[in-house]
């Protein structure tokens, strides 16, 4: 969904909190979750809508498939940027739209297979680039809670890429029925880096309780709201796909 409000750019660009090892083991483990979920869908598993209102289980899988193999070669990256800046439009709209359009004649079988193969082509990809690079601040500007703000290329290349198909592992689960296998090793992890991030950009007190595997509890400040509710609901909601009210407006990008 496109937002309109926009206000002033933020100045400063935004990176990483975790520290590097930690985000690109979680880029591998992601990877090769969302490579195991593919290949567990049945035939009528695919055609299932999602909670991207576009895009049914199979277009989501081909734009992460697209995403993956961006990040997995500097060619393909450059490729992919280009055509879609000549789409026009909003730039990642564009992007994710090329991802779908150009893997739609993949069988199902097919893009599994893609996937299986470059799902850890493009977390080596990912280690790989250096900090003079990742320090580097993202051309374009991106809109996150109706706010124009500036990235690193660090923080797209070692936190969103991971967020992008862990939240979609999350669509899928939720569309197919099937279970994420959650665990606090992995899925806490990232739940925890999201809640920092959240809590950093709303700047209130509260204490936040998250249920279940991935959850948690957190104390920022004193005398603020409690508030309470599951793991992955509390990412969904930070994402735009769960109405939001109070702190949870604060948006966080994936």
């Amino acid at each position: 969904m496109t937002q309109t409000d926009r206000t002033a750019t933020e100045t400063k660009p935004r990176s990483s909190t975790l520290d590097r090892n930690t985000l690109m083991r979680l880029a591998g483990t992601e990877y090769h979750r969302f490579a195991s979920l593919l290949c567990g869908l049945n035939d009528d598993d695919w055609a299932l809508p999602t909670d991207c209102p576009e895009w049914d289980v199979r277009a989501m899988a081909g734009h992460v498939l697209g995403m993956a193999e961006m990040a997995a070669s500097l060619r393909e990256g450059s490729r992919q940027q280009k055509a879609a800046k000549k789409r026009g439009g909003v730039f990642i709209d564009a992007l994710t739209g090329l991802q779908v359009q150009e893997r739609a004649g993949l069988s199902t079988n097919e893009l599994t297979a893609r996937f299986m193969v470059v799902g850890p082509r493009a977390a080596r990809a990912r280690r790989r680039t250096p900090g003079f690079i990742r320090r580097r601040r993202m051309p374009g500007d991106e809109l996150v809670g109706g706010r124009l703000e500036a990235w690193t290329l660090g923080y797209m290349i070692d936190t969103i890429l991971t967020r992008d198909p862990w939240m979609h592992r999350v669509d899928i689960s939720r569309a197919t029925g099937r279970s994420m296998g959650l665990t606090a090793e992995h899925d806490g992890v990232l739940v925890a880096d999201v809640v920092t991030e959240w809590a950093a950009r709303h700047g209130e007190p509260c204490r936040l309780n998250l249920t279940g595997v991935a959850g948690g509890s957190w104390d920022f400040g004193a005398d603020g709201p409690v508030l309470e509710l599951d793991a992955i609901d509390f990412c969904r909601t930070l994402s735009g796909r769960e109405p939001a009210t109070g702190l949870l407006k604060a948006a966080v990008p994936f």
